[in-house]
């Protein structure tokens, strides 16, 4: 970028930061970055700027560059969520490119700072990342290479199972705790009467194994990083960081539409308030179209968020009776999705703003493949909405909890699968239960639903085995 080109990127920066701080967006400072496509698009592969070595980076890499070399698709910029809030913008961005950029990353920066399911997340985590890449570095050079990638595709095939939540205790408990002492009546000079018909002999306490863990635990990757008799050191801490690591990404998972659409929503209306030239006015049109565009196979989280936004506005607006009788006050709109905008995540935004009327607008509908062909099975906007939300829980992977961690009283892991109607991909869950077994160093049982069967599936170490129960 010429010198001349940057002064007037810097200049329409500093204008379109104070068009959004009037609008009253509230983000970190930011810094912005030039890069050229083979840095974003390792960047984009990594996930930031500066992580561990993996063989399934590269992969992503050369999947998104050959997609970008042929023109099938183009990352124009990546904005990080830390403190400052780093922005990377490809070098080959017009102007106005640019400038519907740093409209965008304001808001995405907006997002972070304020929206609940981001309050625990770290924001040094770029330099988090870069000391982990160092110490795994370091187990390579102990361990390994082979050994160290070994281990990292165990826990990476396993990754998305933590518990997210915003407070939650820490486990303290094991295997080798001993049941709590009975919590004994004060005695009285009637006790001899009322044991006259216990059989209980005298001094002897009944013994009851204790349910280890002793409810339900989603957080996988913290069970077996807390009681996994086969992690080495290195390894145990080695897991400790991707789990770090998982965390911080997220709530980005949770709240893909919200944060789409919330930086959709400002982007145009700050590019609005600008004095843009008649080319720089048609070509922001054409880009704006194209992030929005609706698809008629997928969701676009751009748009459907936007519209989402763009309606709850509309309806505090011009509420309803019903919505005055309840409080709600004319011309409240924007004060309300900045609301949203803080307590919601994508379950709950789609679950309580996503009306019939946007839905028949929009003319959403559920579709199967049947045969070769697509069809439209079902536009009831309630379907639509409940099918919509039923994607996004647990950020759209499958639930599953440990229920034993000492089944058969042999150490061996018994996991269940909450099942609620999505069957698992059974061929993706018999590759991942010898990873689990690597981690967990004992047997390791699944529990499923498959057409409308339960069945367990075990791996001990030398092949995987399916019981119907």
């Amino acid at each position: 970028m010429s010198t001349d080109a940057w002064k007037e990127l810097q200049h329409a920066i500093e204008e379109i930061t104070e068009i959004a701080e009037g609008f009253g967006l509230d983000f970190y400072p930011m810094r912005y970055e030039i890069c050229p496509a083979d840095i974003i698009y390792t960047f984009g592969a990594y996930g930031m700027p500066t992580r561990y070595t993996h063989w399934s980076f590269g992969k992503q890499f050369y999947k998104m560059k050959l997609q970008y070399d042929l023109g099938l698709s183009k990352i124009y910029e990546l904005v990080i969520n830390s403190d400052p809030c780093y922005a990377f913008l490809l070098d080959s961005n017009s102007l106005i490119q640019n400038k519907l950029i740093v409209a965008h990353v304001l808001a995405h920066c907006d997002f972070f700072k304020n929206n609940v399911r981001f309050s625990n997340t770290r924001r040094d985590m770029v330099e988090s990342m870069s000391a982990t890449a160092e110490r795994i570095a370091h187990y390579e050079h102990v361990h390994g290479k082979a050994e160290v990638e070994r281990f990292l595709d165990a826990v990476l095939a396993i990754q998305e199972h933590i518990d997210p939540s915003l407070v939650r205790p820490k486990l303290s408990w094991s295997m080798e705790d001993e049941p709590e002492e009975e919590i004994k009546p004060k005695r009285s000079e009637f006790d001899d009467l009322w044991n006259l018909d216990a059989t209980k002999e005298p001094g002897r306490r009944e013994s009851k194994k204790k349910a280890f863990p002793p409810k339900p635990e989603k957080d996988i990757l913290l069970f077996i990083e807390e009681y996994s008799r086969e992690l080495e050191p290195w390894q145990r801490d080695v897991l400790t960081m991707m789990r770090e690591e998982m965390l911080y990404f997220w709530p980005q998972l949770e709240t893909k539409i919200m944060n789409e659409g919330w930086a959709s929503y400002w982007h145009a209306r700050i590019i609005r308030e600008m004095d843009l030239t008649s080319a720089e006015a048609v070509e922001f049109a054409k880009l704006n179209a194209n992030v929005v565009q609706p698809s008629r196979t997928t969701i676009n989280p751009y748009y459907l968020g936007l519209k989402i936004f763009e309606d709850i506005e509309q309806c505090y607006n011009e509420p309803s009776e019903e919505m005055k009788r309840q409080g709600v006050k004319p011309g409240s709109g924007r004060e309300k999705i900045f609301e949203v905008r803080e307590i919601e995540s994508d379950l709950s935004f789609i679950r309580n703003y996503l009306t019939k009327d946007l839905v028949m607008r929009e003319d959403m509908y559920l579709f199967q493949k049947q045969g070769a062909d697509y069809k439209i099975v079902d536009k009831d906007w309630e379907e639509v909405r409940d099918q919509l939300v039923s994607s996004r829980i647990n950020g759209g992977f499958p639930y599953l909890v440990v229920t034993d961690g000492d089944f058969l009283k042999n150490g061996e892991l018994y996991i269940q699968h909450r099942y609620e109607s999505t069957e698992l991909d059974v061929g993706y869950l018999e590759k991942v239960l010898p990873y689990l077994h690597q981690l967990w160093g004992r047997s390791v049982h699944v529990e499923t639903v498959i057409n409308d069967k339960a069945v367990t599936f075990t791996y001990d170490g030398n092949k995987v085995h399916r019981k119907y129960l």
